[in-house]
Protein backbone atom coordinates (compact mmCIF):
# COMPACT_ATOMS: atom_id res chain seq x y z
CA UNK A 1 0.00 0.00 0.00
CA UNK A 2 2.51 2.27 0.84
CA UNK A 3 5.36 1.33 -1.60
CA UNK A 4 2.76 2.12 -4.28
CA UNK A 5 4.01 2.43 -7.76
CA UNK A 6 2.32 6.27 -8.34
CA UNK A 7 4.36 7.62 -5.78
CA UNK A 8 7.51 6.21 -7.46
CA UNK A 9 6.13 7.87 -10.86
CA UNK A 10 5.54 11.04 -9.08
CA UNK A 11 8.84 11.35 -7.65
CA UNK A 12 10.60 11.45 -10.97
CA UNK A 13 8.83 14.89 -11.32
CA UNK A 14 10.33 16.36 -8.00
CA UNK A 15 12.75 18.53 -8.07
CA UNK A 16 13.82 17.66 -5.03
CA UNK A 17 14.25 13.83 -4.71
CA UNK A 18 16.97 13.46 -2.33
CA UNK A 19 14.30 14.79 0.47
CA UNK A 20 11.96 12.09 -0.37
CA UNK A 21 14.07 9.36 -0.72
CA UNK A 22 15.46 10.50 2.44
CA UNK A 23 12.12 10.53 4.29
CA UNK A 24 11.34 7.48 2.35
CA UNK A 25 14.23 5.64 3.78
CA UNK A 26 12.70 6.45 7.69
CA UNK A 27 9.08 6.20 6.99
CA UNK A 28 9.21 3.32 4.44
CA UNK A 29 6.89 5.37 1.85
CA UNK A 30 6.85 8.66 -0.13
CA UNK A 31 5.25 11.66 1.33
CA UNK A 32 2.41 13.64 -0.62
CA UNK A 33 2.94 16.72 1.09
CA UNK A 34 6.85 17.15 1.98
CA UNK A 35 6.62 20.73 3.62
CA UNK A 36 4.50 18.69 6.81
CA UNK A 37 7.23 16.66 7.38
CA UNK A 38 9.64 19.51 6.97
CA UNK A 39 7.84 21.60 9.45
CA UNK A 40 7.96 18.34 11.72
CA UNK A 41 11.83 19.10 11.57
CA UNK A 42 11.85 23.11 12.64
CA UNK A 43 12.45 23.45 16.04
CA UNK A 44 11.34 26.64 17.14
CA UNK A 45 14.77 28.12 17.93
CA UNK A 46 14.35 28.94 13.41
CA UNK A 47 10.42 29.01 13.22
CA UNK A 48 9.47 31.12 10.12
CA UNK A 49 7.12 33.47 9.30
CA UNK A 50 4.31 32.70 7.10
CA UNK A 51 0.92 34.42 6.55
CA UNK A 52 1.88 36.59 9.62
CA UNK A 53 2.53 33.68 12.21
CA UNK A 54 5.00 31.87 13.18
CA UNK A 55 5.83 28.17 12.13
CA UNK A 56 7.90 25.53 13.26
CA UNK A 57 7.49 21.97 14.80
CA UNK A 58 5.41 22.89 18.29
CA UNK A 59 1.88 22.03 16.54
CA UNK A 60 2.64 18.90 15.10
CA UNK A 61 4.65 17.50 18.19
CA UNK A 62 1.23 18.49 20.30
CA UNK A 63 -0.97 16.19 17.83
CA UNK A 64 1.21 13.61 17.28
CA UNK A 65 1.93 13.08 20.74
CA UNK A 66 -2.26 12.17 20.72
CA UNK A 67 -1.76 10.05 17.72
CA UNK A 68 1.46 8.15 19.30
CA UNK A 69 -0.52 7.38 22.49
CA UNK A 70 -3.24 5.94 20.73
CA UNK A 71 -2.07 4.11 18.33
CA UNK A 72 0.54 2.76 21.26
CA UNK A 73 -2.28 2.14 23.30
CA UNK A 74 -3.76 -0.31 20.45
CA UNK A 75 -0.86 -1.90 19.84
CA UNK A 76 0.23 -2.68 23.84
CA UNK A 77 -3.66 -3.71 24.43
CA UNK A 78 -3.97 -6.56 21.29
CA UNK A 79 -0.26 -7.68 22.03
CA UNK A 80 -0.71 -8.69 25.94
CA UNK A 81 -3.88 -10.09 26.12
CA UNK A 82 -5.39 -10.34 29.61
CA UNK A 83 -3.09 -8.36 31.23
CA UNK A 84 -4.45 -5.50 33.68
CA UNK A 85 -5.12 -2.06 33.60
CA UNK A 86 -2.04 -0.80 35.14
CA UNK A 87 0.10 -3.12 33.45
CA UNK A 88 -0.79 -1.23 30.09
CA UNK A 89 -0.86 1.77 31.26
CA UNK A 90 2.68 1.27 32.59
CA UNK A 91 4.14 -0.31 29.21
CA UNK A 92 2.52 2.45 26.84
CA UNK A 93 4.66 4.92 29.20
CA UNK A 94 7.76 3.07 28.51
CA UNK A 95 7.64 3.15 24.89
CA UNK A 96 6.30 6.87 24.71
CA UNK A 97 8.47 8.06 27.51
CA UNK A 98 11.23 10.89 25.84
CA UNK A 99 13.63 8.63 26.67
CA UNK A 100 12.50 5.61 24.32
CA UNK A 101 11.95 8.58 21.38
CA UNK A 102 14.99 9.85 22.21
CA UNK A 103 16.63 6.65 20.95
CA UNK A 104 14.51 5.60 18.19
CA UNK A 105 15.11 9.22 16.36
CA UNK A 106 18.42 8.91 16.75
CA UNK A 107 18.82 4.88 15.52
CA UNK A 108 16.64 6.17 12.58
CA UNK A 109 18.70 9.29 11.66
CA UNK A 110 15.90 11.38 12.83
CA UNK A 111 18.73 13.55 14.83
CA UNK A 112 20.56 14.25 12.11
CA UNK A 113 17.56 16.28 10.00
CA UNK A 114 16.53 18.40 12.73
CA UNK A 115 16.92 22.11 12.10
CA UNK A 116 17.76 24.86 14.83
CA UNK A 117 19.80 27.38 15.95
CA UNK A 118 23.24 27.05 17.29
CA UNK A 119 22.87 28.69 20.38
CA UNK A 120 20.19 25.77 21.30
CA UNK A 121 21.26 23.38 23.84
CA UNK A 122 22.82 20.37 21.51
CA UNK A 123 22.15 17.95 24.67
CA UNK A 124 18.69 18.74 25.26
CA UNK A 125 16.98 15.62 26.08
CA UNK A 126 13.53 17.00 24.72
CA UNK A 127 14.59 18.23 20.90
CA UNK A 128 15.07 14.35 19.24
CA UNK A 129 11.91 13.22 20.88
CA UNK A 130 9.96 15.98 20.39
CA UNK A 131 10.89 15.90 16.58
CA UNK A 132 9.84 12.26 16.16
CA UNK A 133 6.22 13.51 18.03
CA UNK A 134 5.55 15.66 15.40
CA UNK A 135 6.80 13.39 12.68
CA UNK A 136 4.09 11.04 13.20
CA UNK A 137 1.66 14.63 13.68
CA UNK A 138 2.94 15.17 9.91
CA UNK A 139 2.36 11.58 9.19
CA UNK A 140 -1.44 11.51 10.12
CA UNK A 141 -2.11 14.96 8.61
CA UNK A 142 -0.13 13.23 5.12
CA UNK A 143 -1.51 10.33 5.23
CA UNK A 144 -3.86 9.57 8.35
CA UNK A 145 -4.37 7.48 11.05
CA UNK A 146 -3.59 4.07 8.91
CA UNK A 147 -0.30 5.58 8.05
CA UNK A 148 0.49 5.90 11.56
CA UNK A 149 -0.45 2.64 12.58
CA UNK A 150 1.88 1.32 9.81
CA UNK A 151 5.07 2.96 10.65
CA UNK A 152 4.77 2.90 14.24
CA UNK A 153 3.65 -0.92 14.01
CA UNK A 154 6.24 -1.49 11.24
CA UNK A 155 8.98 0.68 11.28
CA UNK A 156 9.81 1.32 15.16
CA UNK A 157 7.65 -1.78 17.38
CA UNK A 158 10.04 -4.53 16.51
CA UNK A 159 13.07 -2.98 14.58
CA UNK A 160 13.76 -0.63 17.48
CA UNK A 161 11.49 -1.61 20.28
CA UNK A 162 10.62 -5.20 21.89
CA UNK A 163 7.39 -5.13 23.74
CA UNK A 164 8.19 -8.11 25.69
CA UNK A 165 11.56 -7.07 26.87
CA UNK A 166 10.50 -3.41 27.46
CA UNK A 167 7.08 -4.21 29.41
CA UNK A 168 9.36 -6.12 32.12
CA UNK A 169 11.76 -3.02 32.36
CA UNK A 170 11.93 -1.01 35.53
CA UNK A 171 12.10 2.77 34.94
CA UNK A 172 9.71 4.63 36.66
CA UNK A 173 12.25 4.78 39.64
CA UNK A 174 10.19 6.75 41.29
CA UNK A 175 7.23 4.88 41.66
CA UNK A 176 9.30 1.76 42.62
CA UNK A 177 10.92 4.11 45.61
CA UNK A 178 7.14 4.90 46.33
CA UNK A 179 6.07 1.39 45.99
CA UNK A 180 9.16 0.61 48.74
CA UNK A 181 8.34 3.26 51.48
CA UNK A 182 4.10 2.18 51.73
CA UNK A 183 5.54 -1.24 51.97
CA UNK A 184 7.89 -0.83 54.48
CA UNK A 185 6.09 2.32 56.43
CA UNK A 186 8.45 4.38 55.70
CA UNK A 187 7.98 8.41 55.43
CA UNK A 188 9.28 9.77 51.94
CA UNK A 189 9.09 13.35 50.47
CA UNK A 190 10.50 15.18 46.69
CA UNK A 191 11.65 18.32 47.43
CA UNK A 192 12.24 20.65 44.49
CA UNK A 193 15.07 22.69 45.76
CA UNK A 194 16.95 24.63 43.04
CA UNK A 195 15.40 26.04 39.83
CA UNK A 196 18.14 27.70 37.54
CA UNK A 197 19.55 28.10 33.89
CA UNK A 198 22.66 26.11 32.47
CA UNK A 199 25.04 28.03 30.01
CA UNK A 200 22.84 28.33 27.00
CA UNK A 201 19.53 29.22 29.62
CA UNK A 202 17.80 26.00 29.23
CA UNK A 203 15.84 25.79 32.29
CA UNK A 204 17.14 23.18 34.83
CA UNK A 205 15.52 21.60 37.96
CA UNK A 206 17.27 19.77 40.93
CA UNK A 207 15.71 17.40 43.46
CA UNK A 208 16.41 15.55 46.28
CA UNK A 209 14.32 12.45 47.79
CA UNK A 210 14.47 12.08 51.96
CA UNK A 211 13.59 8.99 53.70
CA UNK A 212 12.57 9.44 57.31
CA UNK A 213 14.31 13.16 57.15
CA UNK A 214 17.22 11.62 55.81
CA UNK A 215 18.70 13.24 52.30
CA UNK A 216 19.14 9.74 50.54
CA UNK A 217 19.28 11.23 46.85
CA UNK A 218 19.68 14.36 44.48
CA UNK A 219 18.93 14.75 40.93
CA UNK A 220 19.20 17.24 38.28
CA UNK A 221 17.20 17.46 34.80
CA UNK A 222 15.43 19.55 32.36
CA UNK A 223 11.92 19.13 33.55
CA UNK A 224 10.89 18.15 37.54
CA UNK A 225 9.90 14.88 36.87
CA UNK A 226 13.19 14.41 35.17
CA UNK A 227 15.16 15.53 38.39
CA UNK A 228 12.60 13.69 40.57
CA UNK A 229 13.49 10.46 38.33
CA UNK A 230 17.03 11.15 38.84
CA UNK A 231 16.92 11.18 42.72
CA UNK A 232 14.88 8.25 42.78
CA UNK A 233 17.34 6.02 41.26
CA UNK A 234 20.21 7.55 43.13
CA UNK A 235 18.14 6.86 46.29
CA UNK A 236 17.31 2.95 45.13
CA UNK A 237 21.08 2.10 44.14
CA UNK A 238 22.41 3.31 47.77
CA UNK A 239 19.53 1.38 49.26
CA UNK A 240 21.02 -1.73 47.49
CA UNK A 241 24.49 -1.60 48.83
CA UNK A 242 25.06 1.08 51.66
CA UNK A 243 23.91 -1.08 55.20
CA UNK A 244 24.41 1.91 56.91
CA UNK A 245 22.16 4.13 55.11
CA UNK A 246 19.54 1.35 55.66
CA UNK A 247 20.14 1.08 59.87
CA UNK A 248 19.86 5.75 59.74
CA UNK A 249 16.60 5.02 57.96
CA UNK A 250 15.62 2.14 60.31
CA UNK A 251 16.52 4.04 63.66
CA UNK A 252 14.80 7.09 62.37
CA UNK A 253 11.91 5.13 61.74
CA UNK A 254 12.10 3.34 65.49
CA UNK A 255 12.36 7.36 66.65
CA UNK A 256 9.42 8.07 64.98
CA UNK A 257 7.22 5.65 66.07
CA UNK A 258 7.88 5.82 69.49
CA UNK A 259 7.37 9.59 69.33
CA UNK A 260 3.98 8.70 68.29
CA UNK A 261 2.98 6.38 70.18
CA UNK A 262 5.15 5.27 72.70
CA UNK A 263 2.57 3.15 74.83
CA UNK A 264 1.65 1.07 71.99
CA UNK A 265 5.80 0.60 71.02
CA UNK A 266 6.38 -0.38 74.49
CA UNK A 267 4.05 -3.00 74.49
CA UNK A 268 4.59 -4.08 70.39
CA UNK A 269 8.38 -4.52 72.13
CA UNK A 270 7.14 -6.75 74.89
CA UNK A 271 5.66 -8.72 73.09
CA UNK A 272 8.58 -9.59 70.73
CA UNK A 273 10.84 -10.17 73.71
CA UNK A 274 8.37 -12.23 76.08
CA UNK A 275 8.72 -15.81 77.17
CA UNK A 276 6.34 -18.37 76.23
CA UNK A 277 5.01 -18.45 79.88
CA UNK A 278 6.13 -14.42 80.68
CA UNK A 279 2.78 -11.99 80.93
CA UNK A 280 3.07 -8.67 78.96
CA UNK A 281 3.85 -5.69 81.28
CA UNK A 282 0.86 -3.28 81.68
CA UNK A 283 2.33 0.33 81.39
CA UNK A 284 2.25 1.90 84.82
CA UNK A 285 0.47 4.81 83.49
CA UNK A 286 -2.85 4.45 81.98
CA UNK A 287 -5.34 7.02 80.75
CA UNK A 288 -8.72 6.31 82.59
CA UNK A 289 -10.65 6.70 79.10
CA UNK A 290 -8.44 3.92 77.51
CA UNK A 291 -9.17 1.17 80.49
CA UNK A 292 -12.78 2.53 80.30
CA UNK A 293 -13.50 1.57 76.94
CA UNK A 294 -11.51 -1.64 76.94
CA UNK A 295 -13.45 -3.08 79.76
CA UNK A 296 -16.44 -1.96 77.69
CA UNK A 297 -15.72 -4.31 74.93
CA UNK A 298 -14.51 -6.63 76.98
CA UNK A 299 -17.54 -8.75 76.76
CA UNK A 300 -18.28 -13.29 77.43
CA UNK A 301 -19.43 -13.54 74.06
CA UNK A 302 -19.76 -13.00 70.28
CA UNK A 303 -22.70 -11.43 71.09
CA UNK A 304 -22.27 -9.34 73.22
CA UNK A 305 -19.10 -7.72 71.73
CA UNK A 306 -21.71 -7.24 68.51
CA UNK A 307 -24.33 -5.32 70.55
CA UNK A 308 -21.61 -3.09 72.47
CA UNK A 309 -19.80 -2.24 68.47
CA UNK A 310 -23.64 -1.29 67.85
CA UNK A 311 -24.39 0.76 70.65
CA UNK A 312 -21.19 2.66 70.16
CA UNK A 313 -21.65 3.25 66.13
CA UNK A 314 -25.12 4.33 66.99
CA UNK A 315 -23.81 7.10 69.52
Amino acid sequence: MYNCLIDRIRLLFHKDKESYLRFYHILGFYPHNISYYKQALLHKSLSVKDKGRWVNNERLEFLGDAVLDAVVGDIVYRKFEGKREGFLTNTRSKIVQRETLNRVAEEIGLDKLIKYTTHQSAHNSYLSGNAFEAIIGAIYLDRGYKACQYFIGHRIIGPYIDLNKISTQEVNFKSKLIEWSQKNHFLIDFQLINESHDQLYSPTFESEVTVEGIITGHGQGYSKKESQQKAAKETLEKLKIDKDLKEQIIEAKNIRDEQENPVLRESLTNEIYKDDTASVPVPEQQNPLDVEERERFTTSSTEDIIHAAEEEAYK
